[in-house]
């Protein structure tokens, strides 16, 4: 991911710091993939590391840690891996980006941030 993340930074000159205000950049970059009108396969290895990125976002800001999901969870999300918040819920930022990309403004991963429950108070995130 790291490299993901330089590469995307030294292109477009966008600050992905891991700071909640970056998810803001996230949601950014994934309109911006949107509009140049790709189908989504041609641009999913971007949007699964832009929900990557997302996601550490939310262990780093929010208390959240990385799981794997279990079965059922595979099948709601369409995806393999997610973030646990210290309440116990389970949240799919990965998907969340696809979501944006398909749907467009109305999918914010910066909104999403602010939707979690359970979270960690910022000077007690790690």
């Amino acid at each position: 991911m790291a490299e993901f993340i330089r590469r995307v930074t030294a292109r477009n000159r966008l600050p992905l710091d891991y700071s909640v205000a970056s998810l803001r950049v996230v949601d950014r970059i994934t309109d911006g993939l949107r509009g140049a009108g790709p189908e989504q396969g041609r641009v999913a290895r971007e949007l699964f590391w832009l929900g990557a990125y997302a996601g550490e976002v939310f262990v780093r800001r929010a208390g959240a840690e990385w799981v794997n999901f279990d079965r059922g969870q595979r099948e709601l999300f369409g995806q393999v891996v997610g973030v646990r918040m210290p309440d116990g819920r389970v949240w799919n930022p990965i998907g969340k980006v696809a979501k944006r990309f398909v749907a467009g403004p109305e999918e914010s991963v910066q909104q999403m941030y602010f939707l979690l429950h359970g979270r960690v108070p910022m000077k007690a995130a790690r």
